[in-house]
């Protein structure tokens, strides 16, 4: 049973030089990364947010271009509770309605749009 305590959520994560561990399943080696500035990873999110906001599928825009494993399940996190998760990104998600995205959050893995699913 789902209490007030748990969200449940998908995201989109983009990593630049500025994360914590540059290297996804998109960029087993990092160099991308490495050569992405904060800058471009806020910019890339904020057209795909726009994609989305348009029309395109949360999921396969997220299993297309995040660079977090959880890509190939559309980008859902499954449920977490406090304390579970980066404080920016639980902050963002608590205060996020069922079915709202979120804006760019910062984390130290990397710049994450967050939608808000339970």
């Amino acid at each position: 049973m789902a209490s007030e305590q748990q969200v449940r959520a998908s995201h989109i994560l983009i990593k630049h030089e500025g994360s914590r561990r540059k290297a996804s399943w998109k960029d087993p080696d990092g160099r991308i990364i490495s050569a992405t500035t904060r800058d471009a990873a806020v910019s890339e999110l904020r057209s795909l947010r726009d994609d989305i906001v348009s029309g395109a599928h949360f999921e396969e825009v997220a299993s297309r271009y995040s660079h977090c494993s959880s890509a190939k399940r559309g980008g859902d996190l499954g449920r977490f509770g406090r304390g579970q998760m980066q404080k920016p990104f639980e902050d963002a998600t608590f205060s996020l309605k069922v079915g709202e995205i979120s804006d760019i959050v910062d984390t130290d893995s990397g710049v994450h749009i967050i939608l808000r699913t339970g």
